[in-house]
């Protein structure tokens, strides 16, 4: 698994641009598969089934080695790649953007359509929640509870996330460390415990952090 950019899941994006009479909507989604990102197109243009154009492009994969554009009966390249090559310029994967328009009567030329997609897009991308999706290893921790207020006191103060709490005869916390952490964290623990704690790596895990 590898660190990358994408759109926050759970939430369409979109947003507006008007040149010459000619209206342009973006809507951005969040997308793993090639189907999901093909019932979002389809969603789109059955909702503005009265547009002239719904052009389209996305990009799947951790590496964002899967990529499609379509220009939907705009002349070709003046469409589906300005938008594709707006969300590689902003280095985000699984994720779809779909660009409408609705014409305004005034021909843009080729160079004015690229504009055009490639800026309604860029907006629509600019109105998401981008996240980064973070590499973190799932640590789980086994302490005495004399040590428990010592210790979940120094996870809130270093703002490490605790993703599970077991409280039984002794206490099991599993908790989420970036892998630079690691070392330094059981080097602290081991002092606030006098190493009287059990620590297992219980694997990896890709988590969206948001980018500001």
């Amino acid at each position: 698994m590898t660190d990358f950019k994408t759109v926050a899941d759970g939430e369409i994006f979109s947003a507006a641009y008007e040149v010459n009479k000619s209206k342009f909507l973006a809507h951005v989604k969040h997308v793993e598969t090639e189907e999901t990102a093909r019932d979002f197109v389809l969603s789109i243009r059955k909702k503005y089934f009265d547009a002239t154009h719904n052009c389209s492009a996305w990009i799947l994969g951790e590496r964002g080695d899967k990529q499609k554009s379509n220009d939907d009966g705009e002349p070709g390249g003046t469409a589906g790649n300005p938008i594709l090559e707006t969300i590689k310029k902003n280095e985000l994967t699984n994720c779809a953007v779909v660009v409408t328009r609705y014409f305004g009567g005034i021909k843009l030329g080729a160079g004015g359509l690229i504009r055009a997609y490639s800026h309604t897009a860029a907006l629509g991308l600019a109105a998401a929640k981008i996240v980064r999706m973070t590499l973190f290893k799932k640590i789980s921790l086994t302490l005495e509870y004399n040590f428990l207020a010592t210790v979940e006191n120094y996870l809130r103060n270093k703002k490490i996330r605790a993703v599970n709490t077991d409280y039984a005869d002794v206490v099991t916390e599993e908790i989420l460390l970036l892998p630079a952490q690691v070392e330094k964290f059981l080097v602290e623990l081991n002092d606030l415990t006098a190493a009287n704690f059990l620590y297992e790596e219980l694997g990896e895990i890709l988590i969206p952090v948001e980018v500001n």
